[in-house]
């Protein structure tokens, strides 16, 4: 299963700016990150995703990149990167990079040379019209705050396209240089010890771009190239990929399993928190009855928070007023018309038994989980910064200044210091000290995530539940079988649950018990409010493993 390891992983989000600061300047770097990484071994993390950490002017957190090649110098030395990579290494953790090509920074030498001189190779390297296409003001990725997608620049004469901010614009990739370029970077990183990437906006990545253009993936064969270069360069690598899209859309993406490895499950998450709002199951069912089947060797990325907005633009506008109501009610916590910027515990009011709940479903879905930095602490937001920084905030390591994040003077940005959510209330040493603590709750949980791989490789089965609350599923192969079974209630829960099999018998993982097995197959189980059982099919005395 090496060759699969994304099947069954715990992914582990770092922005390299909040997670530590290793040289005492006020940001988080390599060296900081590299110090913690007994931490993240500890917590059963297998491959780190790094948000962006190449050169950037930091209009949009990194993700308008000047130099795709090197290491912004806030964060250290390529040395030190290496350093980092190989150290991650020797303790199992593979690392996954992000790819940001639908776009560059204005600043990136290829844009600048590219507007001063229509001549310059570069030029057809981005986008350009004459006049400002009459669509200009459709199609923004940011709506409410983007004006437009299309930028007069007085140096070249002409508008440029950008789907997103207006100091990013976008790569021609139907241009073979372009296409060339981007299998260098891809080839550079794995070198130098990247394990898979990340792809960033992933339709608007392989969309013939220009005037009027609405498709997204309309050049899929682009797909199967970069994927062949990644292949060729590590058998072992993988294509994580950012594709928001209507499940009849998604499956493209996938191909014969020759395109990308996993997809992050947007249509599912929405409708995850859909189901929470509402304390009934069945939007989870729902949500997976209407994916597509994928390739036996591709995989979905189950996540409750990713480093954007919480994305709800695939619900009605009736189901995302309800989210809205239940998670985000107040004008301040809500973005692009259409996302909620606030982490998971403030969303879930800070009570643990929804917290456990719901990182109990991610880590059970049929899916890998994909978890973000802070989240196993029950971190909050900082809603008095910009946009989607409210939830970008320093790792809380300890009850100290600077929250333990750096000994510097001044943080580029701030730690949440004061009310629920503040370093002194919220932070690792403490939750570590606490064997109750929900840090310690979580180690416990990836470990067996990691001990219970059929959730990630095994075939799924929803199953039938006397209480519309209670979501019921088990993964079963033709050697094991795990069973999860959720209360997404306030309710104290007394429930039958159809099985479809007789198992020889039931071990509770969670409580190291066992569960009588009912003989008509339906079998009843008492849950508490938000309670959750994770059950193996015992075929014999190793059963609980």
């Amino acid at each position: 299963m090496e060759g699969l390891w994304h099947k069954n992983a715990n992914v582990y989000t770092i922005d390299v700016q909040s997670f530590a600061d290793g040289n005492d300047d006020g940001v988080g770097d390599f060296l900081g990150l590299s110090r913690k990484l007994d931490y993240l071994s500890g917590l059963n993390v297998s491959c780190i995703w790094l948000q962006p950490f190449y050169p950037s002017p930091r209009r949009d957190h990194g993700y308008d990149i000047s130099d795709y090649y090197s290491i912004d110098p806030r964060y250290g030395t390529l040395g030190e990167f290496v350093e980092f990579s190989q150290a991650a290494r020797d303790r199992g953790i593979r690392i996954i990079a992000d790819l940001v090509v639908n776009h560059t920074s204005r600043e990136h030498p290829w844009f600048q040379q590219a507007r001063r001189d229509k001549g310059s190779k570069y030029r057809d390297w981005y986008v350009w019209s004459k006049e400002k296409p009459p669509d200009a003001e459709q199609g923004m990725a940011f709506p409410g705050v983007q004006k437009t997608t299309w930028t007069y620049d007085d140096a070249a004469g002409e508008y440029y396209f950008h789907r997103f901010y207006d100091h990013q614009p976008d790569l021609n990739t139907s241009n073979p240089a372009v296409r060339a370029e981007i299998a260098r970077i891809i080839k550079a990183w794995v070198q130098l010890g990247v394990c898979g990437f990340r792809l960033d906006a992933l339709p608007f990545v392989i969309t013939t771009k220009g005037p009027g253009s609405t498709a997204f993936g309309d050049c899929p064969e682009y797909l199967i190239d970069m994927r062949q270069v990644l292949s060729w360069q590590r058998g072992d690598a993988v294509f994580m990929a950012e594709a928001n899209l209507p499940p009849d859309q998604v499956e493209m993406y996938f191909g014969e399993g020759d395109r990308v490895h996993v997809i992050f499950n947007f249509y599912v998450n929405q409708h995850l928190w859909l189901a929470l709002a509402r304390g009934e199951a069945q939007p989870i069912r729902d949500a997976y009855r209407a994916l597509p089947t994928i390739p036996k060797y591709c995989q979905w990325g189950n996540f409750l928070r990713t480093h954007d907005e919480l994305d709800l633009g695939r619900l009605s506008e009736a189901e995302r007023a309800e989210v809205f109501r239940a998670f985000g009610p107040e004008p301040a916590m809500q973005l692009y018309n259409r996302g909620i910027r606030r982490r998971v515990a403030p969303m879930l009011g800070n009570d643990r038994r929804r917290l456990e709940l719901a990182h109990s479903l991610i880590f059970t879905l049929p899916g890998t989980p994909v978890l973000r930095y802070g989240d196993e602490i029950g971190m909050g937001e900082d809603l008095s910064l910009n946009e989607r920084d409210s939830i970008r905030t320093p790792m809380q390591w300890a009850d100290m200044r600077h929250a333990g994040f750096s000994r510097g003077e001044r943080l580029e940005i701030p730690v949440i210091e004061n009310g629920e959510f503040g370093y002194p209330n919220v932070n690792v040493a403490a939750q570590q000290r606490d064997p109750n603590s929900f840090l310690n709750w979580f180690e416990r949980m990836t470990r067996l995530r990691l001990r219970s791989p059929e959730f990630g490789t095994a075939e799924c089965h929803w199953l039938e539940a006397s209480d519309p609350a209670v979501l019921a599923h088990c993964c079963a192969s033709e050697e094991s079988c795990v069973f999860a079974i959720h209360n997404l209630s306030a309710r104290e829960i007394d429930v039958k649950i159809s099985l479809g099999r007789r198992p020889e018998g039931l071990f509770d993982v969670l409580r190291d018990c066992a569960h009588p097995v009912a003989a008509d197959g339906r079998q009843q189980v008492h849950l508490k409010p938000y309670g959750y059982l994770w059950l193996r099919d015992c075929h014999g005395p190793d059963c609980g493993r």
